[in-house]
């Protein structure tokens, strides 16, 4: 999804067709390395899954935490993209339950990557994962708003609590043996809970 550089010069300037395209593919080849060997994956691997040599690579991502913050923000506009396409395509309920299964399976293959930020040096750290959170939070909201709506989601809830609850089910659901079937069936106890007409109950702090 990112079709430019995170910073410096490259920023500032719209690149070229082909740097656009190898930039795109280090991403995606670097997201798939690291999904697999976790976010020391080899550099020269991730290079040679792109189809670039390690100087392209090094032009683009300096270092591993740039390559890392690239992905990083990569998936969180993908996520955000999909609440819109959805949104579009499905009655709103089915929408909003379709997301958070996302959601849910992003939480679980970023777990590492977001660790590692977090681990390397960083004085953008907070404004990349804010930014990251607003996005996911306002592409959430259209979904949540629709619903409520539509009748369908309970008047009461907001996509913080959405969000929270897609974490809860990735993390439940990430060791068991049938874990995408285990992340169904805790979705569709949490959709029948949004659909309840009874209040929250008084005093709980907000989200």
């Amino acid at each position: 999804m990112t079709s430019s550089a995170p910073d410096g010069a490259a920023a500032r300037r719209p690149m070229r067709a082909d740097a656009r395209r190898n930039y795109q593919r280090l991403v995606a080849a670097a997201a798939t390395a690291f999904a697999e060997h976790g976010t020391d994956a080899s550099m020269d691997d991730i290079a040679r899954r792109a189809g670039v040599g390690p100087g392209t690579l090094y032009r683009h991502f300096p270092t591993r935490h740039a390559l890392l913050e690239a992905v990083y923000r990569d998936q969180v506009e993908a996520l955000c993209a999909r609440a819109y396409e959805l949104g579009e395509t499905l009655p709103p309920g089915e929408a909003l339950a379709a997301w958070l299964r996302a959601v849910a399976g992003y939480v679980t293959t970023k777990r590492g990557l977001a660790e590692a930020l977090m681990s390397g040096p960083g004085e953008r750290q907070p404004e990349v994962f804010a930014a990251g959170k607003q996005a996911m939070r306002e592409a959430g909201a259209a979904l949540v708003g629709r619903a409520q709506a539509a009748g369908e989601v309970r008047g009461d809830v907001d996509v913080a609590d959405l969000l929270k609850l897609g974490h809860a089910i990735a993390l439940a659901a990430e060791h068991a043996p049938d874990a995408p079937d285990q992340a169904d069936r805790l979705l569709a106890l949490v959709m029948d809970g949004l659909r309840s007409g009874r209040p929250l109950p008084t005093g709980l702090p907000a989200s």
